[in-house]
């Protein structure tokens, strides 16, 4: 869900094979054919579901329509929709948004023309058989995606999976600062192997910046790509790359099957917030500004409140089991309240099942040099306070239930930044702050990113990106990776 740096493409080359050659562009390939296969074998799927749910195991009676010809058709038809709109481009598969959108519109539009088709040939395939092989398809093309790239990410995150070798260019300091932004999402698949820094700062030994290799300056970029292997280079902040120069080095990267791409200054802005317009010849990069209010701020707290409403009905029977083995296991209310600071720096009482003995607060004095995070939480992974029924409600989660009564009340939303501590609050700096203009969540990007394992830094970060970049489609991803992060239990003490 987050964005690492906003890589724009400021070329297009033809990109030949024979350019691309080597272990990389081979495991691309050997990626590219799995999702053929993949896409293939769904759509197959999809196509003999329409057909039983709309004939049975029968032949149709009285049809002049060769259906063992129309089935095959149809799936070779939807997979010329998905190569056309370009659903198999290396630039869009494994991260984004864009691949599951172009799977989407290609469905759509392949259910639009065979409709239109229909109309006008007079062609009387069943509807039934139509709808039910397009409607399961187009779930099917989508969760297979889902599925091939969380296995690709998997692969990533240890070095194994299809990956782009990159080399970056600019100044010290913001190649420094890309290729820490690349590494955090190492799943994004942008391996830096190589730099090229301004002529005056090179040296007359070899050079690495951390432990990247300084493998050349602007002088000569592209045969320091090719020297090092490299298929993407990066450019990002520099006085000297100039318009002139980015525009030339673009045209010596023409037919070398290298990519060429721009990470400029702005950083973690959401795609939906990003329009470039070509002004006077310069693609003029357009930021809306954050939502905090309208429609959409309406429809979020009215699916709040619905959906706590009924998850509180449902999960009733859990909520009495739990507060049952609370009031067994210790002594001590079942309830814990404590105050927190909401949208606005409006304090109010948050819910949990207490999972700390009764005088936890009065033993956190003594444990305070035994912190494990920085900032301004106090987190410890043994700590002493916990009770034993309280252990196993914190790796399942199960100890934020109550927060339900919170998003109920209008205090929280189900998604949103981590509720903090009015002492926390009070330390906060100006950009800190702004984790104040939406309300609190239940779960959020931190919740999905590893939760107590996250540096304060790396929280905060998520926090001010959920804020500035909210959306409906997000809130319902983080929702969705929530339940996986609950299961892994991964940061949960």
């Amino acid at each position: 869900m987050t964005s690492a740096t906003l890589l724009t493409p400021a070329s297009t080359s033809s990109r030949p094979d024979e350019a691309r050659s080597g272990p990389a562009r081979a495991r691309e390939r050997a990626y590219v054919r799995s999702l053929v296969v993949l896409d293939t074998t769904v759509l197959t799927v999809a196509v003999l579901v329409g057909y039983v749910a709309r004939f049975g195991d029968e032949a149709p009676g009285g049809s002049k329509i060769p259906y063992i010809l129309v089935a095959p058709g149809l799936v070779l038809v939807w997979l010329i929709s998905l190569r056309v709109l370009r659903c198999y481009d290396d630039r869009v598969l494994g991260y984004g948004a864009d691949e599951y959108r172009r799977v989407g519109t290609a469905s759509v539009r392949l259910a639009g023309g065979i409709a239109i088709f229909g109309y006008i040939a007079d062609v009387a395939v069943s509807r039934g058989f139509l709808a039910i092989s397009l409607a399961v398809g187009m779930v099917g093309l989508e969760t297979a995606r889902f599925a091939a790239r969380k296995r690709l990410h998997r692969a990533r995150s240890v070095g194994a999976g299809w990956s782009r070798k990159v080399l970056v260019v600019g100044d010290t300091a913001h190649v420094l600062e890309l290729v820490h932004t690349l590494r955090r999402e190492p799943y994004a698949g942008y391996q830096v192997v190589g730099a090229c820094i301004p002529d005056a700062l090179l040296a007359p030994v070899a050079q690495r910046l951390g432990d990247v290799p300084v493998v050349g300056s602007f002088r000569g970029i592209p045969e320091a790509a090719a020297a090092i292997g490299a298929d993407t280079v990066a450019v990002t902040a520099s006085g000297e790359l100039t318009a002139t120069r980015l525009r030339r080095l673009g045209w010596q990267l023409e037919g070398t099957g290298i990519d060429l791409v721009v990470a400029p200054a702005l950083t973690d802005v959401a795609g939906p917030r990003i329009h470039t317009r070509p002004v006077a010849g310069l693609p003029l990069i357009h930021v809306e500004a954050p939502e905090f209010r309208g429609a959409r701020k309406l429809v979020k707290g009215f699916v709040d409140r619905a959906v706590s409403s009924v998850a509180l009905t449902l999960l009733l029977p859990l909520l009495a089991a739990v507060a049952l083995a609370i009031k067994i296991d210790s002594r001590g209310p079942v309830l814990f309240r404590q105050t927190r600071v909401g949208q606005g720096g409006q304090e109010f009482g948050v819910y949990k099942f207490r999972t700390m003995v009764a005088n936890a607060d009065a033993l956190l004095a003594e444990l305070a040099a035994r912190n494990e995070t920085d900032g301004l939480m106090f987190k410890m992974r043994d700590d002493p306070r916990v009770t034993r029924i309280g252990r196993l409600l914190r790796k399942w989660s199960l100890d934020e239930l109550p927060q339900l009564v919170n998003v109920l009340l209008g205090h929280m939303s189900l998604v949103g930044p981590r509720p903090p501590l009015p002492s926390e609050v009070a330390r906060y700096d100006g950009d800190v702050a702004r984790r104040l203009l939406v309300k609190p969540g239940m779960t959020g990007l931190w919740q999905v990113s590893g939760r107590s394992d996250l540096s304060w830094e790396d929280g905060i970060r998520l926090d001010l990106y959920y804020v500035e970049n909210w959306s409906l489609a997000a809130d319902l991803t983080i929702l969705w990776k929530t339940f996986g992060a609950v299961l892994n239990s991964r940061g949960a003490y």
